[in-house]
């Protein structure tokens, strides 16, 4: 499979990342400085000012800066969920509009998905859009949306009101994607406390009878026979943003993995004790190789999905995506784990920088999906086992 060799132009791509990456020891002006190499658009269409590439591309570019240790939780969100729906199923207009300024990092856009009462059931969702006249009405609630107060507009993850669901929990989902300017008229939102170290902030986002125009709907409208999109599309929108987001996961948790496996490495490289290295002694050497054989198995598995999901096989990457960010997750969580207890207490101070780690890791356990919800999906989807819900 292609995917087991990476080809020279990544290579290529890896090397000038993992460069660029070291070169900025803080976050400050980074994502604008990716930006201008074209790092940030490197999935999205040329003709609108992308890179042509695909999320294998993009995942390589957050991966590298992930293990240089200044990973961009945006690029999960803007380039990869945001700029691959509307890239695939957005009007000319919005692909005019965005794509763009997505690509060169002069605009951001946050995807609003998950609900106080929905959690990882997509199918509970409340948030409801409803026609008047022209314009549409969306009214409902979104939780941990990451970066709203960055971006300029919310990709809000909404359904259709119909006559016989006017409450909206029948479990029946008519999804419909919309595009949600941060200014609009009834759309607020309040930051979430978080015991999590990030640039990027998380919030809850209140949509009371939001007023857009139809042409906020991703795809405009009633779905034509080449599948543009609009309000009978709405499942292939979600979907074709999830299973990035789920790839762009793993590379995050990949990336942060590495990055604190490094440390550790170097530490145990140069720590002497009764004048031996502390690398030297198995207890410390074999947990580390471990961890670097998990980061290394979790790649594979990315570049899997990532390859299935550019070569247009969404059913595959589906489930690729999931067990990549299963993979991503658990390895992360014992990379960052073993890199603090090898550096002992050390690994608690500000100094070293790895402590921080210890809760940004078990993101990629619980965002987007859980990995409970991955064993889940796995079980009954791909061995065929009873579903329990």
């Amino acid at each position: 499979m292609t995917t087991l060799i990476e080809p020279d132009e990544h290579k290529a791509l890896r090397a000038a990342v993992a460069s660029f990456a070291k070169a900025h020891t803080t976050t400050e002006n980074l994502w604008h400085a990716a930006a201008e190499l074209g790092y940030i658009g490197v999935n999205l269409p040329e003709a609108y000012g992308g890179g042509g590439g695909g999320i294998a591309e993009l995942s390589l570019v957050l991966e590298e800066m992930g293990a240089a240790g200044n990973p961009l939780l945006m690029m999960i969100v803007s380039p990869a969920i945001c700029g691959t729906v509307i890239a695939r199923f957005g009007t000319e207009e919005q692909k005019q509009e965005w794509l763009p300024a997505l690509a060169d990092g002069s605009r951001l856009m946050a995807f609003g998905i998950t609900e106080p009462d929905a959690g990882s059931n997509s199918h509970r969702i409340t948030t409801t859009a409803r026609r008047d006249g022209t314009d549409w009405l969306l009214t409902g609630r979104k939780v941990f949306v990451s970066g709203v107060d960055i971006a300029d507009a919310t990709l809000i993850v909404g359904r259709t009101e119909t006559v016989s669901d006017k409450e909206g929990r029948t479990g029946s989902l008519k999804p419909c994607l919309f595009i949600v300017p941060r200014d609009a008229p009834g759309f607020t939102h309040r930051r979430i406390d978080m015991e999590l170290h990030s640039v990027e902030k998380q919030f809850e986002l209140v949509l009371d009878d939001v007023r857009l125009p139809a042409e906020a709907l991703v795809g405009g409208g009633p779905s034509h026979a080449f599948g543009s999109g609009g309000e009978d599309a709405g499942l292939l929108q979600l979907f074709a943003g999830l299973n990035p987001e789920r790839i762009m996961t793993a590379a995050f948790a990949i990336g942060m993995g590495r990055h604190a496996l490094a440390k550790a490495v170097e530490y145990a490289r140069d720590r002497t004790v009764w004048k031996t290295p502390i690398g030297a002694h198995q207890a410390i050497a074999h947990p580390l190789a471990q961890a670097h054989i998990e980061l290394e198995l979790a790649r594979l598995m990315m570049q899997k999905a990532a390859h299935l999901y550019d070569a247009g096989d969404d059913a595959g990457a589906g489930e690729a995506a999931n067990m990549a960010k299963y993979a991503a997750g658990e390895a992360c969580v014992r990379a960052v784990d073993q890199a603090v207890q090898t550096l002992g207490g050390n690994g608690l101070t500000t100094e070293f920088g790895i402590a921080r780690l210890i809760t940004a890791s078990r993101v990629a356990r619980i965002a987007p999906v859980s990995r409970e919800m991955i064993l889940n999906y796995v079980s009954h989807q791909t061995l065929g086992l009873p579903k329990s819900y």
